[in-house]
């Protein structure tokens, strides 16, 4: 049981030093790995979780309010999370207790992973294969993010997302990438993400134009002359 036990250990040690060194340009060497937060969390989620399987509850959540306190990511114990997950950062990063995440996604600050009350069962979201969310966003409600899709920072998403989609606004929309696959993880980009509001105003100027063409040829409205609101 010990050596399984030690194993298991060293296999994680190693797959967060490549996680973090893969996906943190600020790390200088592999020792900087265990002060990491995001490795503290985890690990103490691992331990956590597996008490919970038990039904060992009181101990489970006594381990993740003390990674909580030392940490500042709250993860719930019965989170259900796959290999792969770096929360960078992670001051307020926060993970409810039905949220499912799979393998290689890559979570920052002022996430939440939560429900929207006090629904019963599955009540917080599912989160597909290399996803990135970015900073400061909120997925709420029982659904899921598809594989290779990103959230943009600060949105809020409450439903469905297809895979190797793009997320933002609030409340999210999304926007197809020309079903072109990309993992988000590889190039970790917040900035270059499609803004939807802005393709709307645009749509709506052409609209416009096209309008006040028709009342010009009409003679209902001059060139040249605004009309003002009152």
């Amino acid at each position: 049981m010990n050596r399984v036990i030690h194993v298991g250990l060293i296999r994680f040690i190693k797959e967060e030093i490549k996680v973090i060194r893969d996906r943190d340009p600020a790390i200088k060497s592999t020792m900087e790995v265990f002060l990491y937060p995001s490795f503290k969390a985890i690990l103490r989620y691992r331990v956590a979780h597996w008490f919970y399987k038990k039904k060992w509850y009181f101990i489970a959540r006594w381990i993740s309010q003390r990674a909580v306190r030392k940490t500042n990511i709250e993860i719930h114990p019965g989170a259900i999370i796959g290999r792969g997950l770096f929360i960078d950062h992670g001051h307020g990063v926060v993970i409810g207790e039905t949220c499912i995440i799979g393998d290689n996604v890559t979570i920052y600050q002022g996430v939440t992973l939560g429900g929207t009350g006090k629904e019963k069962g599955k009540r917080h979201p599912t989160i597909g294969n290399n996803v990135m969310i970015s900073a400061g966003a909120k997925v709420l409600g029982s659904f899921k993010v598809g594989d290779d899709s990103r959230v943009g920072a600060g949105s809020v998403v409450l439903k469905e997302v297809p895979e190797n989609s793009t997320v933002v606004g609030i409340p999210g929309r999304v926007v197809k990438r020309n079903n072109t696959k990309v993992k988000p993880c590889d190039t970790l980009d917040q900035i270059h993400l499609p803004d939807p509001v802005k393709m709307d105003i645009c749509s709506l100027l052409i609209r416009l134009e096209h309008v006040e063409k028709k009342l010009e040829e009409l003679g209902i409205l001059h060139k040249g002359i605004n009309i003002k609101c009152k």
